[in-house]
């Protein structure tokens, strides 16, 4: 993998960039050479790579060209079906090629494509088609039942599932008919997706995600991550989150390769999967990477072709790195930094750094741009500690049908993360923590991300989440929920551990061990306040 970076950051290497104005009011580097809409991130695909491999999806097999043709003629159904430039199509379904023709035939009408989590319960799914005032639904037919009724949600009319259901057309039909529908030329500005945030505070606030924002997205992971269309990657994240949305699909659209879909993540198949394919890429959670060491029979799979390992989220174990280095040498693990409001990572961490530089989330990438901030809105130098703030051309213009939120989270075109973290001299980006999230234990300031690091490289965990525990005298003391992968670890073994590797405030003082895993809302993010809830001061 080729390095290219320029005092401490990627640079653009081939990528011609060039100073843009957007959205009225800010000015940011953007790629100068590049598709305006999605059809038309779809549409090089075909040029490239026509008869090449755009999708396996159990026994189906698609090319660019299918998928191009396939997508155009479910877009006429919905044409004749009334939906216009600008609408809203809610999509409740899981992992599967109808998912990702659904998305390019939406955005070939400038209509909004909006993914939902299929873990989404009625009443939610309800708010958010209320809140875009969505004028159509493609579900999932077993989920039939968690579809809002039309009294709750009155626009939403066109009603459609991918394989019978009660009351609604099927997917197929659809796409059966002809002749494709004419290309809705848009504007990059427009909202292509509408993305809603995890909600774990309040109603969830729905990203407007443009062409604009997506295009840049997936040309960034392709020139960092040296993606071509030889390319091959297991699509195992959920498709409605940005992760799938962006570092999958738009990725794998952008250099024409291969996307193979798996339903959900388990270990077996995921590797079964891996080796049938010859899999070179994929994005997942550390603890993915952990189940799949787990394995038994795991030194014995020839994983060779695999050559790319993006991750995020979490920190990657040292011992994770260490048996992965050793099992697949010429696997690269690139750590990525990102979230649904910057559409796609903002800081990528070469591979060769990925041992040397655990505790960083990479370097910026082209276009994005950084600042360390602090309460006032006064930048920091190089190695302090403040929120990020996060500008360019990957970041979306605002919240849908909420300006107040807009207001509150952007200043002159930054998005304010929310995350703790500094920049050092040498380019390299830490987060330590949400703002939310950070313990104050009389007076002491403790990043939950630390401590969940260093427990993150006992052999006997799997994850863990650290919480603040009320405390009458010193406002707040240290808890962690462990999840365990050797039942004999004790809670004594883990503080010790932790003593080794933290000043004794940030030690845990209590621990809640686990044999299930932690809880996660309908994005997978562990659910803190939850947590912190059932605890007793």
């Amino acid at each position: 993998m080729g390095l290219r970076l320029d005092n401490g950051r990627w640079t653009g290497g081939r990528l011609s960039v060039r100073r843009e104005s957007h959205y009225a009011d800010r000015v940011v580097d953007c790629i100068k050479d590049r598709p305006r809409s999605l059809h038309g991130l779809l549409a090089a695909a075909v040029a490239r790579n026509a008869s090449g491999e755009a999708l396996v999806d159990g026994g189906l097999r698609y090319s660019w060209q299918d998928l191009h043709d396939l997508a155009g003629r479910l877009a006429t159904g919905l044409a004749h079906r009334g939906v216009r430039r600008g609408d809203r199509v809610i999509l409740f379904i899981g992992n599967r090629s109808d998912f990702i023709l659904a998305l390019f035939a939406i955005t070939r009408l400038g209509a909004v494509f909006v993914p939902v989590s299929t873990r989404a319960a009625k009443p939610e799914l309800a708010y958010m088609a209320n809140n875009c005032g969505a004028v159509g639904i493609i579900f999932d037919a077993d989920l039939a039942d968690r579809v809002p009724d039309v009294k709750d949600v009155p626009t939403l009319k066109l009603r459609m599932a991918t394989t019978a259901s009660s009351g609604a057309e099927v997917l197929e039909a659809v796409v059966a008919e002809g002749p494709v529908a004419a290309v809705v030329d848009v504007d990059e500005e427009d909202t292509a997706v509408i993305l809603y945030t995890s909600g774990t505070t309040g109603n969830p606030k729905g990203a407007m995600q443009t062409h604009l924002n997506l295009v840049h997205g997936a040309m960034v992971y392709v020139h960092c991550l040296d993606m071509t269309e030889r390319d091959r990657s297991i699509v195992c994240v959920p498709m409605s989150h940005t992760t799938g949305l962006t570092a999958l699909i738009g990725t794998m659209t952008c250099c024409a390769g291969t996307m193979i879909i798996m339903p959900a993540f388990n270990a077996r198949e995921f590797l079964d999967l891996a080796e049938r394919e010859r899999m070179t890429h994929t994005v997942i959670v550390p603890a993915m990477y952990n189940l799949c060491l787990l394995q038994a029979d795991f030194e014995s799979r020839d994983l060779s072709a695999w050559r790319v390992g993006a991750f995020g989220g979490a920190p990657m174990p040292a011992a994770t790195i260490s048996r992965l280095a050793e099992k697949l040498p010429g696997l690269g693990l690139m750590n990525v930094y990102g979230a649904t409001e910057t559409a796609a990572g903002v800081t990528v961490m070469p591979a060769v750094d990925t041992a040397a530089h655990r505790d960083s989330v990479g370097r910026i990438v082209p276009c994005a741009d950084i600042r360390i901030m602090d309460a006032d809105g006064r930048e920091v130098p190089a190695g302090e500690t403040g929120e990020l703030w996060i500008a360019g051309p990957t970041v979306v213009k605002g919240y849908w049908n909420n300006p107040a939120a807009t207001a509150e989270n952007f200043t002159g075109g930054y998005w304010h993360s929310g995350d703790l973290g500094s920049i050092d001299v040498h380019g390299f980006v830490r987060v330590f923590d949400r703002k939310k999230d950070m313990i104050n234990r009389g007076g002491y300031k403790i990043y939950t991300a630390e401590v969940e690091n260093a427990l993150s490289e006992h052999r006997g965990v799997v994850e863990s989440a650290v919480v603040g525990k009320p405390c009458p005298v010193l406002g707040e003391r240290v808890h962690a929920f462990v999840t365990l992968r050797e039942a004999a670890v004790t809670a004594d073994a883990l503080k010790a551990f932790c003593a080794e590797r933290l000043s004794d405030y940030k030690v845990p003082e209590t621990f809640t061990l686990l044999e299930a895993p932690l809880p996660r809302n309908a994005n997978g993010k562990v659910m803190k306040r939850q947590l912190r809830d059932g605890l007793d001061a």
